[in-house]
């Protein structure tokens, strides 16, 4: 079996449980689509020297809070915190334009080919708005916004494919985004990744029964470019 190299950031541990800062490009767990990669699983194990369980999923993209359980039986419980919404989850996004104030986006999406539609709702919150004088396609300027974003619920790419369907596609999306945007991004920026990030998961401990909040704070690229355009005071933790 590979031994990784590589090292998490771990943003909490007790005896239940493990909290740490996923970076972007990396999947959860090792899937078929990337044999012979390395995952957050993986390394974690070899990182603390014992068995982990995922209890919950980032796109591989997405950067952010990532949690796992130390045993099988937590695992269980903090699996059932998720899927009965007792789990807050916040995310900071970058997105094209200028969104409403706040808003809830009540869409139905479909994670695999042959299922239905399933129902999915997330709720966001306006932090902050920039102009640059750069003309992007047809328009003389290029507008975005920074937006913290509560999912209700947790389907398949569901943030960006939201953002996507109501017209303000997250940036660094190669997927559901503006390619246009994207490559602004990456000249004028040099940030070559997907600006959304798990910031904050908050959730009574199934064990302890106190309140816990684990903050995962932006990385050096993003903060440089948060500071740059003048939205660091704006990004929060809440």
């Amino acid at each position: 079996m590979k031994t990784s190299d590589k090292r998490l950031d771990i943003l909490y541990r007790d005896d239940y449980l493990i909290a740490v800062h996923k970076p972007p490009g990396i999947h959860v767990h090792p899937t078929a689509l990337s044999r012979g990669e390395d995952s957050c699983m993986r390394i974690l194990r070899d990182q603390i020297g014992r068995w982990v369980y995922p209890v919950h999923r980032l796109d591989r993209a997405t950067s952010g809070v990532l949690l796992f359980a130390l045993s099988s039986r937590a695992a269980d419980r903090l699996i059932r915190l998720f899927t009965e919404r007792r789990i807050t989850k916040r995310y900071l996004a970058v997105v094209r334009g200028w969104v409403e104030e706040e808003g809830e986006i009540d869409h139905p999406l479909r994670e695999e080919k042959h299922k239905p539609p399933a129902g999915a709702i997330t709720r966001y919150r306006r932090l902050a708005t920039v102009e640059f004088p750069w003309p992007v396609g047809q328009f003389d300027s290029a507008r975005y916004s920074l937006v913290a974003v509560f999912p209700v619920t947790g389907r398949k790419n569901q943030i960006r494919k939201h953002f996507a369907h109501i017209g303000h596609p997250i940036i660094g999306d190669v997927q559901y985004g503006d390619g246009r945007h994207n490559r602004l991004f990456r000249e004028k920026f040099a940030l070559h990744r997907l600006l959304l990030l798990a910031t904050t998961l908050s959730f009574i401990h199934p064990y302890t029964d106190q309140s816990l909040s684990v903050y995962a704070p932006p990385a050096e690229d993003v903060q440089e470019f948060l500071a740059r355009v003048g939205w660091e005071k704006a990004v929060g933790k809440g």
